[in-house]
């Protein structure tokens, strides 16, 4: 049987790139260290480290035990946390979510599950998808209101624990122009016909997306302002800086600035929950989860949208 701390001391390995840097960090001496990934090699039977004058290189053995080592890792730190909720007074949930998708879901959703359940001490944390998603993955949230936009969903490192995805609701994303624009009139715009415009970022993971586009659509992103916050984006076009590309659940461009629709392909944001599968029931995510979806279809329907309820109340599983 494979010892699992020295999977923690092959690990360490791996990450610090040699065996006196490992030792360091664990407070060991290097001839333990060495000795730690020697009897590591003798019970699985293959060499698992090679070492060189510039550092340690694992192989594919070792490799492979390094991924192992992590799931192990993440899988005792969500045990250890759940024991530990075993021992609180009240039952704990935490929810990881990003801002604008927060600001927009969250008070229906919440103020419905806090009066059913006001049992539940409810911990919301901010976090964008990738961090969410290894929260979500370590234990340190119990589910994660996030995004993606085309391509693969957020699934984070590692291929465990599976993953639950619940679709919320797609998110088009709008151009924001000054009102004094000359193509504020249109009811559309295809993005070609902005090449000349330079652009205000509303989020800083936008840029190699909003590049992508605009390499389809035959031109070259020109970047006036880089900002975290889409709101802010929409002061800035409003004062005349450039113009954005914004979710619907951000819009808000004020007095100074109009929202214009784009054209097919029209890029969009793909909101959805997030969940760590269990054999054993959940109701706590599964009553949050429910009232994620309730807030999603309600928005589609003030929206004017098309409701793919189906779609929406189905959990489809994600490995990484």
């Amino acid at each position: 049987m494979i010892d699992v701390q020295r999977l923690r001391v092959l690990r360490a390995v791996a990450e610090h790139g040699s065996f006196n840097r490992a030792a360091g960090a664990l407070l060991l001496t290097p001839s333990a260290v060495s000795q730690h990934i020697a009897a590591l090699e003798r019970t699985l039977g293959h060499p698992v480290a090679v070492r060189s004058t510039r550092g340690v290189t694992l192989t594919e053995p070792g490799r492979l035990l390094v991924e192992a080592a992590e799931s192990i890792s993440d899988e005792l730190d969500r045990v250890r946390r759940r024991i530990d909720r075993l021992g609180a007074e009240r039952p704990r949930l935490t929810l990881a979510t990003f801002t604008s998708g927060g600001r927009h879901m969250l008070p229906g959703a919440l103020a419905r599950f806090v009066a059913a359940l006001p049992e539940v001490e409810l911990t919301v944390l901010e976090a964008e998808p990738e961090e969410a998603v290894t929260m979500v993955r370590r234990g340190a949230a119990d589910l994660a209101l996030t995004y993606h936009f085309d391509g693969p969903r957020p699934s984070g490192p590692g291929s465990r624990p599976a993953l639950d995805w619940t679709p919320l609701m797609d998110d088009p994303l709008s151009v924001v122009l000054p009102r004094g624009h000359r193509l504020v009139e249109r009811g559309s715009l295809g993005l070609g016909e902005l090449a000349a415009e330079r652009w205000v970022l509303g989020c800083l993971k936008t840029e190699a997306y909003l590049r992508r586009y605009a390499a389809q659509a035959g031109f070259e992103l020109r970047v006036a302002a880089a900002t975290t916050d889409y709101f802010f984006a929409q002061s800035l076009v409003t004062a005349g800086v450039g113009i954005s590309l914004v979710p619907r659940v951000s819009l808000a461009p004020g007095p100074g600035a109009v929202a214009v629709e784009v054209e097919p392909p029209r890029p969009a944001r793909h909101l959805g929950v997030i969940a760590v599968r269990r054999r054993a029931p959940q109701p706590y995510v599964e009553a949050l989860t429910a009232e994620l979806v309730a807030e999603a279809r309600a928005d589609r329907g003030a929206a004017g949208a098309e409701d793919p309820a189906p779609a929406a109340a189905a959990r489809v599983s994600v490995r990484g």
